[in-house]
C-alpha cells in the first residue's frame, strides 16, 4: 500500500510543478527577477554556453534537495522524500523539453512528428515573440492553449 500512496505523491508533485513553473516564470522570472531571465529572450549569436537565466535550474533544485534531506534522514516526513523525486522528474522533463528539444542546446533529438509537440514548440516559440517582461504570453511548458494545436502558426521557437 506504501508504494501506491508514495507513488501517488510522486505523481501530484510532478504535475503540480508546472503549476509551480508557471506561476514562477509568470510572477518571478517576468517580474522581480527579469535581470536573470531577460537573457534568454534575447539572441545567442556570439556568447558563451550557459545563460543567466540556468541560475533558475539551482533555485528548483534547492527544494528538491531539501524534500531529499528532510524525506531521507527523518521517518517522519518520509513522504517529503517523494515529493523532491517528483521535483527532480519535473526537472528532467523540463530540461529534455525546453533546453534539448525547443532550444536545441544539446543535438540529442531535434523535431518530434506529434500535434502535442509541435503545440509546445508554437506555444514557446509565441512567448519568445515578445522581448519585454510585460509582454508575456504561454508561461507553462507541458500545458498548452488549445489554440497552439493548430497547424499553421506565425510563431517559431528561437
Amino acid at each position: 500500500m506504501n508504494i501506491l500512496i508514495y507513488g501517488s505523491i510522486t505523481i501530484l508533485a510532478v504535475l503540480g510543478m508546472e503549476f509551480v513553473a508557471w506561476f514562477a516564470h509568470k510572477y518571478l522570472m517576468h517580474g522581480l527577477l527579469w535581470s536573470w531571465h531577460e537573457d534568454h529572450h534575447k539572441p545567442h549569436e556570439n556568447e558563451g554556453f550557459f545563460e543567466k537565466n540556468d541560475r533558475f535550474f539551482l533555485v528548483f533544485a534547492l527544494p528538491s534537495f531539501l524534500c531529499y534531506l528532510a524525506g531521507g534522514l527523518l521517518p517522519e516526513y518520509k513522504a517529503l522524500l517523494f515529493v523532491g523525486i517528483g521535483i527532480s522528474i519535473y526537472g528532467l522533463i523540463y530540461f529534455l523539453i525546453h533546453d534539448v528539444y525547443i532550444h536545441q542546446r544539446f543535438k540529442w533529438f531535434r523535431q518530434l512528428d506529434s500535434k502535442y509537440s509541435k503545440a509546445i514548440l508554437r506555444a514557446h516559440g509565441a512567448h519568445h515573440s515578445k522581448q519585454t517582461k510585460e509582454e508575456g504570453e504561454s508561461f507553462g511548458l507541458l500545458i498548452v492553449n488549445p489554440k497552439y494545436f493548430k497547424k499553421r502558426s506565425k510563431f517559431v521557437s528561437k
